[in-house]
């Protein structure tokens, strides 16, 4: 099952594997919404969590693939387990224990320190070997250079031999830490407790359920999905998906799906701002709207006679 932890609406996934799978195999693109580690302070390129659409999560629970999770905040916890919570150790913000004022590091603190300190060494003999190879592969050019430079000078004896680079490059070479390539991890242990919540049900954590709006677009999506679609949010072009014939990553969407209740009214200027919209960015705008029997019915808009 994969985890969708939920907070205050929004869906994420945290695992690197899961959303691989939920694209892969179940054609639901999502949106990456975290900064990366290295470069956090740009929004040009995103990384994990991979935040879904209420549509996604919910038709990843309902299919059964997935479970919808939230975190079990402090104040609903027993308050009995509080008063006992004091004497266990706690962690603090570096990974070692607390107990009083005196830090004991975990074994699992212990064993990752040992393998990034095996790590870092082995990238420095990497980095060296790499650094006498390029030595060696230069090593007569620069003999032929030097000797050039004693014939400018007009010096008839060869100087002393000075020391071969080779011998002392295993001194000399410098590898610093920063530079060292990092495992970072694509999933984490959760620090707080969870529990699993009804999709069916409206939370705090899930308001959607009940909410008409969720509902027609729900059964809209569902319907495109099981199509064969992949869908993703449309709101930069004013509808409520883009529907593409295969993979964004390779394809232009086709549609910009707008989804409307059926027995509501649709002013003329909404429709005429749609189709606009949608010839001057070259799609197909659908007018979507779900039946009381779960049917759902399409219209399409489309400028004609336009040179």
């Amino acid at each position: 099952m994969i985890p969708i932890h939920l907070l205050q609406g929004s869906a994420l996934v945290w695992s690197a594997e899961d959303a691989r799978k939920i694209r892969q195999h179940h054609r639901l693109v999502g949106s990456l919404a975290g900064s990366l580690p290295r470069k956090p302070r740009q929004n040009a390129r995103l990384g994990l969590p991979l935040k879904l659409l209420p549509e996604e999560a919910r038709l990843l629970a309902e299919i059964g693939v997935a479970v919808l999770l939230r975190r079990v905040r402090e104040e609903e916890e027993d308050p009995g387990n509080k008063e006992s919570g004091k004497q266990d150790e706690g962690w603090n913000a570096e990974g070692g224990s607390r107990q009083g004022a005196e830090e004991v590091p975990r074994p699992e603190v212990e064993a990752y320190l040992k393998a990034l300190e095996e790590s870092y060494e082995e990238q420095r003999q990497l980095g060296l070997r790499e650094k006498r190879n390029l030595l060696e592969s230069l090593s007569e050019r620069i003999a032929q250079g030097r000797a050039k430079c004693r014939r400018d000078r007009g010096q008839q004896t060869a100087k002393p031999p000075k020391p071969a680079l080779l011998e002392e490059l295993e001194e000399s070479f410098q590898f610093p830490r920063e530079a060292m390539m990092v495992q970072l991890p694509t999933a984490r242990v959760p620090l707080t407790p969870t529990e699993v919540v009804d999709w069916h049900h409206s939370t705090p954590d899930w308001p959607h359920p009940g909410q008409r709006a969720h509902e027609i677009r729900y059964q809209v999506f569902r319907d495109l999905w099981e199509r064969g679609y992949f869908i993703t949010g449309g709101s930069k072009f004013g509808g409520d998906f883009l529907v593409y014939p295969g993979d964004p990553m390779r394809f232009h969407a086709h549609y910009i799906a707008v989804c409307a209740a059926p027995d509501e009214p649709l002013p003329l200027c909404n429709i005429v701002g749609a189709g606009r919209l949608g010839c001057n960015v070259k799609k197909t705008v659908l007018l979507c709207s779900a039946q009381r029997d779960g049917a759902v019915s399409y219209t399409s808009l489309q400028w004609t006679g336009l040179q």
